[in-house]
């Protein structure tokens, strides 16, 4: 066996690892209300720095005006709560638009 396909194997492991976790420790485990507050504010923090990452870089530098903006549509968008091919089609349209305009 390859050291590509045990490795692929140790992830899928893992991973089901972690999606069996929850369901077997459901009620057997109690965490307080101050840790679930933590753990609900670093999920947050995990999925904004994701964000800011992917919308405001690319390939290590700045990837332009054009896709912040469509970002800044579209999470306007569902802030309004507009069904989500609605937000899809108006960040990605605005980014379009933009980049054909010449804006980067």
């Amino acid at each position: 066996m390859s050291a590509t396909v045990a490795m692929i194997l140790a992830l899928a492991v893992g991973t089901y690892a972690f999606r069996l976790v929850g369901p077997v420790l459901h009620g057997r485990v109690e965490l307080t209300p101050r840790i679930q507050e933590l753990l609900s504010a670093g999920a947050v923090v995990l999925l904004t720095a994701l964000l800011a990452t992917g919308a405001l870089t690319e390939g290590g530098g700045f990837a332009g005006w054009a896709r912040p903006t469509g970002v800044l549509v579209g999470a306007v968008l569902a802030w309004r709560r507009a069904p989500f091919v609605v937000v899809v089609l108006g960040a990605a349209g605005t980014a379009a638009v933009l980049r054909a305009a010449g804006v980067a």
